[in-house]
């Protein structure tokens, strides 16, 4: 599409969010500290619905994504087309993501389908952001559900930040973590003994 269609795109996309608007869910949103610039309370089934009329489109996913609504900021991930998502972008959407459901919408929707996912979750587990913490563990997480096994590098990482992790302050990242420990030893005997392990270690019998 062209720049012009882009936007004219975007304005229609824009304006159906008055169709599938929620405002007690909206409402429930700004009350649990998620407060965004314009948030139509859109359920995500519908905004996925919407995402396959769409379809996989980068110009607007990059069109989208600038928008400081919380529709928009959903529906980006889900037609960014995944070939065309580099590095860079990532780094730069995930310094402009500032909210819980935002972060886990783009790990699920989009980070954990990149040719480069467990590179950038292995990096951002050993942040000091919060936001990035999580997204590392949730996509980590997906990855090992889907019985990608680490190498003897990344093992050691996720074992060592994992041990952060739980010791850590945030209980949504402790959340996250215990999750993908959980992916880890389902991939088998030796993973779910080195999981056992560190698990015991920390005083956090899970597995």
């Amino acid at each position: 599409m062209t720049q012009e269609e882009i936007q004219n795109k975007l304005k229609d996309i824009k304006k159906s969010f008055r169709l599938v608007m929620d405002g007690v869910t909206a409402q429930s949103m700004r009350d649990k500290g998620l407060d965004y610039h314009i948030n139509w309370g859109a359920a995500v089934p519908r905004l996925k619905a919407m995402a396959k009329e769409i379809d996989k489109d980068y110009g607007l996913s990059v069109a989208l994504w600038k928008e400081n609504i919380r529709e928009c900021k959903i529906l980006a991930t889900l037609v960014m087309p995944v070939d065309m998502m580099e590095s860079d972008m990532v780094d730069l959407w995930m310094e402009q993501t500032d909210s819980v459901e935002i972060a886990e919408m783009a790990s699920l929707n989009l980070y954990q389908y990149l040719p480069f996912a467990a590179e950038k979750a292995y990096q951002w587990i050993a942040s000091d952001k919060e936001l990035y913490q999580l997204c590392g563990f949730h996509v980590l997480s997906r990855l090992f559900m889907n019985g990608q096994q680490p190498n003897e590098r990344g093992i050691n990482e996720f074992l060592d930040q994992w041990q952060v992790a739980v010791c850590g302050s945030s209980v949504m990242v402790r959340k996250a973590a215990v999750a993908a420990l959980l992916r880890f030893a389902g991939l088998g005997l030796v993973y779910e003994r080195m999981a056992s392990t560190v698990s015991r270690r920390t005083g956090f019998d899970i597995i």
